[in-house]
């Protein structure tokens, strides 16, 4: 870390220099802080969150879902396995080694390695140096989604990470957890876990063009929601993230401070552990419970409306939406459902969820449960901030567990992938499938959908596997989670905002 105390000294000394007497500081306050430097620890949105001011990845989305470049200037489909991408040139990293290719090949091995990422690359056999700055790719058959794939690649520096330590410590504190050199906009300069961040400029920071003034970033995590509205509408800070539903009107109300609200694609579920309790195993039982739970009313009441009931994992507009699955609470039925199946006098359930990584998680939970005491599943509810939740959640450490899912690739296959395909450690697909659902025309359709690079047959293909899963209540849908940002005036968080909920913060304009 001291080489990058150093580059932030660097930067000061650069600025001053330059004439610069008041360079930009952004306070900004998210719920949480990442739980580690490492960017292949865990496939998360604070960690895309951190790759996205300290790293760069080979292009990333623009607000239309297409691909803008970044590392990679351009790129080139050779055949139906074959993507060619020619690097930038000229680009450093924080320690002050040039990156090449051969950076972004162990990157790219490096992510087929680490047990959150190497599903999303389990299709890519092979990435080759064919010289200082051109990567070849190439894929175990046709992939419509090399480009939507290569927007996690965030090339990291080999020879720093080799000389301090490369392992992948999942939940572990490991070199890479701790110090960082990347090629981004920010460097760290300072970090004290859950106290705050502070992100200084990169002073040899490639994009020229970049129309961003910040110098100084200081992330503060604030879990509680009403003590981050607070900071935000005092002027204590800049900028907040998420902005809750209960608070929307009060902030968009206040002169002082912009909201920016978007309709979200990260659906929030709970899944049912098939293998800890036996009870839900049983196919009208989870049908029972996805009846008996009124995920429209969670939206109405909880939500304050700030969300989309779901019935599905594909929002609307992903090509997998199946406009025939609609929410079906209906305690009667719920309760009849039970009865079928042998439980009519109910059962016992253990149910964890975080409560302080989704908008109102633990009220969703309190909430669920006792709708679930309706038709005598009576539930044990832990709730802890996701720090601690994400280690229990990988043990499948109850019946019931929540998960919200952000498409990776803005593509309907990645919730297949990843929350119901059949767990493989292997490959890392269904790695976050806590309800170890199984399915093997799932699996096979979802593998299908990986390969089919015609359009109609591939919609059809992913709208049959959310139609199985519907029939098969192979999890609870409850919604999707819309999104909302609030920051003082003069700081303009609109042009880097994205459905992704990854600002670009490297490009934010503060006006003073």
């Amino acid at each position: 870390m001291n080489i990058l105390r150093n580059l932030a000294a660097a930067s000061a000394i650069v600025l001053a220099a330059a004439g610069i007497g008041s360079a930009q500081t952004l306070n900004f306050a998210y719920d949480a802080d990442p739980v580690s430097l490492d960017p292949h620890e865990q496939l998360s949105g604070g960690t895309l969150q951190l790759s996205h001011m300290v790293f760069d990845p080979l292009l990333r989305w623009n607000k239309d879902l297409g691909f803008d470049p970044r590392l990679a200037e351009s790129w080139e489909r050779v055949d139906d396995t074959t993507v060619v991408f020619k690097l930038r040139q000229g680009v450093k990293f924080h320690s002050g080694n040039d990156m090449t290719a051969e950076d972004v090949v162990w990157t790219i091995e490096r992510l087929k390695a680490s047990p959150d990422f190497k599903g999303l690359f389990a299709g890519w056999t092979s990435a080759t140096a064919l010289d200082d700055h051109t990567v070849e790719i190439k894929t175990d058959g046709p992939s419509p989604l090399v480009l939507h794939t290569a927007t996690y690649v965030f090339p990291m520096d080999k020879a720093f990470y080799e000389e301090g330590g490369a392992e992948i410590a999942k939940h572990g504190d490991s070199f890479a957890s701790r110090n960082v050199s990347g090629t981004g906009p920010f460097i760290v300069a300072e970090r004290e876990q859950g106290v705050r961040v502070v992100f200084e400029r990169n002073p040899d920071y490639w994009d020229t063009d970049s129309p961003g003034n910040v110098q100084t970033a200081i992330l503060t995590p604030i879990k509680e929601a009403p003590t981050r509205v607070a900071a935000i509408l005092s002027g204590d800070v800049d900028f907040i993230a998420p902005v809750p539903p209960t608070d929307l009107e009060r902030i968009e109300g206040d002169a002082n401070v912009d909201l920016v609200t978007m309709t979200g694609t990260r659906i929030i579920t709970l899944q049912m552990n098939q293998n800890r309790n036996e009870a839900l195993a049983n196919v009208k039982v989870r049908q029972a419970i996805v009846h008996a739970i009124n995920n429209e009313g969670i939206v109405e009441k909880i939500m304050k409306g700030f969300g989309t009931v779901a019935a599905q994992q594909s929002p609307k507009g992903y090509v997998g939406h199946n406009p025939n699955l609609t929410p079906r609470f209906d305690l009667d039925k719920a309760k009849a459902l039970m009865a079928e199946a042998g439980y009519a006098d109910g059962f016992k359930a253990t149910m964890m969820c975080p409560n302080n990584r989704y908008v109102n998680d633990y009220k969703i939970c309190e909430a669920a449960a006792a709708m679930l005491a309706k038709i005598g599943i009576e539930i044990d509810l832990t709730t802890m901030p996701k720090a601690q939740y994400w280690p229990k959640y990988d043990e499948r450490a109850a019946d019931i567990m929540m998960i919200g899912w952000h498409s990776d690739t803005e593509d309907s296959a990645n919730f297949n992938e990843f929350l119901t395909m059949t767990p493989n450690a292997d490959t890392g697909r269904g790695q976050y499938n806590s309800g170890n659902y199984s399915n093997e025309q799932v699996d096979q359709l979802t593998l299908d959908s990986l390969t089919e690079t015609d359009p109609e047959k591939r919609a059809e293909i992913l709208q049959q596997v959310e139609k199985i899963l519907y029939d098969e209540a192979a999890f609870v849908p409850l919604h999707w989670q819309d999104l909302a940002w609030a920051a003082r005036k003069g700081v303009d968080i609109e042009p880097v905002l994205n459905v992704m909920n990854f600002p670009y913060l490297g490009d934010l304009v503060i006006d003073e």
